[in-house]
């Protein structure tokens, strides 16, 4: 994809690299200090692969830790970190008369690298320092090839603290994760129009990707495209193509890639003739989401984010009379969780859902997500820098509420109102956000 960011300067892209060695340097020096060995790292971008029993390659998308060096999404490229030396990119260009092997290099970022230009990866061995070396990638097997040790391949002390210092973005960061906000803001718009015109799942995705100007496979992730009753299925994958002109109802998740960092942004949208209570729900799940983001500042605790959306969606789910009782007893019972099943956002960077979401250090260690909300993807506490998003949703799942139709728990339901409100689907209203100094950044909505 041609590269739309305007913020693109090898000032802050140099400053991004400073940070990546001294984390690198960091990391190779804390093993060494634990008994390793280890004096450099090879990374590896990945390798191609076919479809089972097929000749046919699966589109490529290359490992995070090598995207977070090289803004070059290509199979069997590397970057090679040694200490006290220049980062180096292998650029791997075989000779090849049935695919385009050319590599677009630009100033930006080159400078920041020795670049050596290859024919094959073997031809990389007679580059390497005379080091220790360590190799992060997919292919063990391929590191083997290099005289790398198993116990070098993907370390888990390295890994840990590399993993843990991805939530903490460079101003260069922060630059390609604006524009990839900034275009799909121009999709949803694109995706909201072709909706309120009767386009269906199929129109609307294509009119999304053709005001971003991308192919599907240049997307971040597949496309959440839902109508009506789809959109309580959380991960939807389908595109139907069916007339949609009496569709009511939008939920469209969906963003773009810069330079190898993904946007990922969620919005739901409704036409007059929606059920007033359904209406009524998205304003106020705009309303919460919106309460939820200015929550977010250094030494937050996540967790505390995702138990507040629990506790204001109980709330409005009261309001509406949806549920009875007290936002209390909603918690207590875990209603709320019935309606909203998913955690309230996740890291996000050069991965959607970025790693590290609950790792409390760099040496690895973890805090499980509540027992109550077993798919809250981050626990960690909030810190400047580091980007998240923040997703309430409220959504009419029959998977989840029926069960509980006729027992004690479903008491608190008003089960003639759910009814009503299975057709309408679900919503989900989402963001991604900065934390900075004092307080918090939204990506998303500075471009609406």
């Amino acid at each position: 994809m041609t590269d739309k960011n305007p913020i693109l300067n090898s000032e802050i892209f140099q400053q991004h690299i400073d940070t990546l060695v001294a984390n690198y340097e960091q990391a190779l020096s804390l093993q060494r200090e634990a008994g390793g060995e280890l004096e450099s790292l090879l990374i590896h971008s990945g390798s191609e692969d076919t479809y089972f029993a097929d000749d046919r390659h699966i589109p490529f998308q290359a490992y995070g830790h090598y995207l977070h060096w090289i803004p070059v999404n290509r199979p069997d490229q590397f970057a090679y970190i040694c200490p006290g030396q220049k980062p180096v990119y292998f650029q791997i260009v075989p000779d090849d008369y049935w695919h385009d092997q050319s590599i677009e290099i630009a100033e930006w970022w080159a400078s920041s690298f020795q670049i050596i230009r290859l024919g094959s990866v073997a031809e990389i061995s007679k580059h390497l320092a005379d080091a220790e070396l360590g190799y992060l990638g997919p292919d063990a097997s391929l590191a083997n090839k290099f005289g790398i040790e198993s116990d070098a391949v993907n370390p888990n002390n390295i890994i840990h603290n590399l993993d843990y210092q991805r939530a903490y973005k460079t101003a260069y960061e922060v630059a390609q994760l604006k524009a990839a906000n900034r275009l799909a803001v121009a999709g949803h718009a694109a995706a909201r129009d072709s909706f309120l015109h009767g386009g269906n799942e199929y129109q609307i995705h294509m009119a999304y990707l053709a005001a971003c100007g991308m192919l599907e496979d240049e997307s971040p992730y597949t496309n959440i495209v839902a109508l009506d009753k789809n959109s309580a299925i959380l991960h939807y994958q389908h595109k139907q193509r069916g007339n949609a002109e009496d569709s009511k109802v939008l939920l469209i998740d969906a963003g773009c890639r810069v330079s190898g960092y993904g946007s990922d942004v969620t919005r739901t949208s409704v036409k007059d003739n929606v059920h007033s209570t359904f209406k009524a729900l998205l304003v106020g799940m705009e309303e919460i989401e919106q309460d939820l983001v200015a929550m977010v500042k250094p030494g937050i605790d996540y967790v505390d984010i995702h138990l507040a959306t629990l506790s204001k969606i109980g709330q409005l789910l009261i309001d509406l009379d949806i549920c009875r009782g007290s936002a209390d007893e909603l918690m207590e019972k875990e209603i709320s969780h019935l309606f909203m099943p998913h955690g309230v956002g996740h890291l996000l960077g050069i991965q959607v859902h970025d790693v590290g979401g609950h790792q409390q250090d760099i040496n690895g260690s973890t805090e499980a997500p509540p027992q109550h909300s077993p798919a809250l993807r981050n626990t960690r506490k909030l810190g400047e820098a580091m980007v998240f998003t923040i997703e309430p949703g409220c959504y009419f799942i029959p998977l989840l509420l029926e069960p509980e139709r006729g027992k004690e728990r479903g008491q608190s339901i008003n089960w003639k109102l759910v009814d009503e409100l299975y057709p309408c689907g679900g919503i989900r209203v989402e963001d991604n956000v900065l934390v900075t100094a004092n307080s918090v950044e939204n990506l998303t909505r500075q471009f609406e």
